[in-house]
């Protein structure tokens, strides 16, 4: 069966060659009768050249999503057996085990796909038509691969109709139960593979957790946005006096007071069901402070439209954290806006210093777990980037 090609406009190849994993629609000059939606096709340049094989969708503005440069290479189930065991190799070699994300989409070669451990339970989701299409062959080679007791569907995301796919949930293999502990660090938290956010946690801070120990010790800690407990939990084990724990979800906060209990430090940690732009509003007006402040909100920017009224959200918010933090005591902030760059939060982080009054130093930078890694040429892969800050 012949393999369908789509021809680039002229010099859009460059940033493919320099390692660009996706083709846009507006990028394509013209495909051929071959290329049929979640199939492999070949990518070719303005003089016919070859450049790349990916999975095509024309129903998609990502028209084809890059798999490898090698026009040699078979696209079988072989090929994606061998990626899934790179990137389960990998995450094993970095030391991760219990909980961690396997596979991150397409800095493991593998557009479209996330993989997450818990325990010994995988969260799959699936955002391309191409990968949706192998679904179960990649069922099977994980369940060689690492051998988990139960594999659960997360496909409840509205970007998937982008894609002409259906949103679904369910088991895909064995059983999974409706609550999984996971060990991070020294915590013991409890993960809703079915029901909690994304893939049921956020896995993409897990290192970060274990970086604020330094900032906890005897301190009062303030955890905005804490969703579940990821650093509450943490800060309370790791020898904060107390820590408020702020979200503003009522769930979130039942399942905090869980994972509190299970690690024995229900008494140090007092929840709050409270919008946080609100909440540091009133707390800076009434010269409220705090020792240590964490600061991690959702996503600002879901686009670059958005990006303009992200900036001045997440500056008023830092702003407050800022004037809240104590004086010689620590902000640690982070971002998960893709569009919000590290220079640009950088920036937005200045922009609030300089309006604050105080001095602020910069201790620490953050970016996601290493079972997270970052393709540099893809931009969209860098997402989450954080610092910890000294407010004098």
């Amino acid at each position: 069966m012949a393999r369908g090609q789509v021809c680039l406009r002229r010099g859009e190849d460059r940033e493919l060659r320099a390692g660009k994993l996706w083709v846009y629609d507006n990028e394509i000059d013209w495909e051929d009768d071959f290329c049929r939606d979640g199939d492999v096709v070949e990518v070719l340049d303005s003089r016919l050249s070859f450049v790349a094989l990916g999975f095509f969708n024309a129903r998609s503005r990502i028209t084809v999503r890059v798999l490898t440069r090698d026009r040699n290479e078979t696209v079988d189930a072989a090929f994606f057996r061998r990626r899934l065991q790179a990137a389960w190799d990998y995450r094993r070699a970095m030391g991760f085990s219990n909980a961690c994300r396997v596979v991150f989409g397409e800095s493991d070669g593998l557009p479209g796909l996330t993989v997450d451990k818990f325990g010994d339970y995988l969260s799959v989701q699936i955002l391309s038509l191409g990968m949706d299409r192998i679904k179960n062959e990649l069922v099977s080679a994980l369940v060689d691969i690492i051998g988990p007791k139960g594999i659960y569907e997360r496909d409840d995301v509205p970007v998937r109709e982008k894609e002409g796919l259906p949103q679904t949930t369910g088991v895909l293999y064995g059983e999974v139960p409706p609550l999984v502990e996971i060990l991070e660090h020294e915590a013991r938290m409890l993960v809703d593979i079915p029901g909690g956010q994304k893939t049921g946690h956020f896995l993409d801070q897990q290192e970060n957790r274990g970086r604020i120990k330094p900032y906890c010790p005897g301190r009062s800690v303030l955890d905005l946005c804490s969703h579940t407990g990821g650093f509450a939990i943490h800060a309370a084990l790791y020898g904060a006096a107390s820590v408020e724990a702020v979200d503003v979800s009522e769930s979130a906060l039942e399942m905090l007071r869980r994972n509190a209990a299970l690690n024995g430090v229900e008494e140090k940690i007092v929840p709050n069901a409270a919008n946080v732009f609100d909440l540091m509003k009133a707390y800076d007006e009434r010269g409220k402070r705090f020792d240590t402040v964490i600061c991690d909100p959702p996503a600002f920017a879901k686009s670059k439209k958005a990006l303009e009224a992200a900036y001045r959200g997440y500056k008023e918010l830092n702003l407050r954290c800022m004037h809240v933090t104590a004086p010689g005591g620590f902000l640690i902030t982070c971002s998960c806006s893709q569009f919000m760059t590290p220079e640009l939060f950088l920036q937005m982080l200045r922009d609030a210093a300089a309006d604050s009054g105080r001095t602020v130093r910069l201790l620490e930078s953050l970016v996601q777990s290493r079972d997270h890694p970052a393709a540099l040429n893809a931009e969209q892969s860098l997402y989450l980037k954080g610092y910890i800050l000294q407010v004098i």
